[in-house]
């Protein structure tokens, strides 16, 4: 028999758009991939570990020189005090989301979580046991408010998943959301897993805040980062476990019998690249906020309204304030079918109460792409406004 949670999962709608953008030869402005291959110092040191380095099973928290880069980079740019042995690398951010569910939720036990969500979370937290608390986060600000947590949080939370800069809104979290949150989880002794795979990436000056440093989380946070997004090379998967020792080995118990262990050439690589590329972590995020105002103020010449983006390689745009009369699902389907640009649907990212109005757009791309691309949303506008 199939396990409940997965009998009747439909196909992702990432995998659908995806799917059609192959299918019609349209431009994918979907999926949040980048159309540049990374750091080509990057990607020779990773063939060069393959070809000359050790290719047999790592350690399975990871190799120490991974670990302990993780740890400098963490200390340099986010002021955090991590130790190699409160690392486990992991086969990218996903399986660290997997390892921290399992591992920390126990049949019954409530976790909150904030729509828009990534669409692992709820899968895996059921397959944990988990009940989910969905608190809902509004546009166009999507912040986190004392009544939203008020009511939320009961004897029976364990833990909270928090998305942060947030896929799809593309916001960051202020430090006073931050700090409302971190009160919560202190009174009610809550774990928070913290996803913060889009960490690096930050807009108009923005410093990105770890949970981990907000006073009384540091002993009850897990915090996940990803290498491919650091490094914008997102199907090398490789990602961090980071946690205070008592919940670390829990952790590493969990990833243990899920991956074991990642591919030794990346890690490597990976480890080389947090010592030797700290210019890349400038001139990445200013190349994707140059390519998000170019998709925007397109997006805007065109009569889209655009909502702000702080973070991440997203932006939203408002079609019911577009002037388009059709929900968010359909537009995307005939833009994709008729007009040859895929985009996302923001009532995927919903298991309740969705806004029908938003699409998400990757701008991870090249310019060609992105005028292209926006060229087409707009004859799609057009044809329904």
């Amino acid at each position: 028999m199939v396990h409940p949670v997965y009998a009747d999962l439909p196909t992702t709608i990432f995998e659908v758009m995806s799917g059609l953008a192959r299918e019609t030869g349209a431009i994918n402005l979907g999926q949040g991939f980048p159309e540049e291959p990374g750091p080509e110092a990057l990607r020779r040191r990773a063939a060069l570990e393959s070809v000359d380095g050790y290719n047999q099973y790592p350690p399975m928290r990871g190799l120490p020189a991974l670990r302990q880069a993780v740890a400098d980079h963490y200390a340099a740019w986010q002021g955090l005090d991590l130790t190699a042995e409160e690392i486990t690398i992991t086969s990218g951010a996903t399986e660290a989301l997997a390892a921290a569910f399992l591992s920390l939720i126990s049949p019954g036990d409530e976790v909150v979580l904030f729509q828009p969500l990534y669409d692992s979370y709820l899968p895996m937290v059921r397959r944990s046991g988990g009940v989910p608390r969905l608190a809902r986060l509004d546009p166009p600000h999507f912040r986190i408010t004392r009544e939203m947590l008020e009511g939320l949080f009961t004897a029976n939370t364990r833990v909270v998943v928090l998305n942060n800069p947030v896929n799809p809104a593309a916001v960051v979290f202020s430090d006073e959301e931050l700090a409302l949150l971190a009160e919560y989880c202190v009174r009610h002794d809550v774990i928070a897993i913290c996803d913060e795979v889009w960490e690096q990436i930050v807009f108009d000056g923005c410093r990105f805040r770890s949970m981990m440093s907000v006073p009384g989380m540091r002993e009850r946070t897990v915090k996940i980062g990803s290498a491919g997004k650091m490094f914008a090379m997102t199907g090398w998967k490789v990602g961090f476990l980071c946690a205070a020792p008592a919940l670390t080995k829990a952790l590493a118990g969990a990833h243990q019998f899920l991956t074991f262990t990642t591919a030794p050439n990346l890690q490597a690589a990976y480890a080389w690249g947090l010592a030797n590329c700290a210019d890349w972590f400038e001139a990445m995020p200013a190349d994707l906020q140059r390519s998000r105002d170019r998709m925007a103020g397109a997006l805007e010449a065109a009569g889209f309204r655009v909502l702000p983006a702080s973070g991440s390689y997203f932006l939203l745009v408002d079609l019911a304030a577009s002037g388009v009369s059709e929900d968010d699902r359909a537009f995307c389907l005939r833009a994709v079918k008729d007009h040859g640009v895929a985009a996302i649907p923001v009532s995927a990212f919903y298991e309740q109460d969705a806004p029908t109005s938003l699409i998400r757009l990757c701008f991870a791309k090249r310019d060609e792409t992105l005028d292209a691309g926006v060229a087409r949303l707009a004859a799609a506008r057009a044809a329904r406004s």
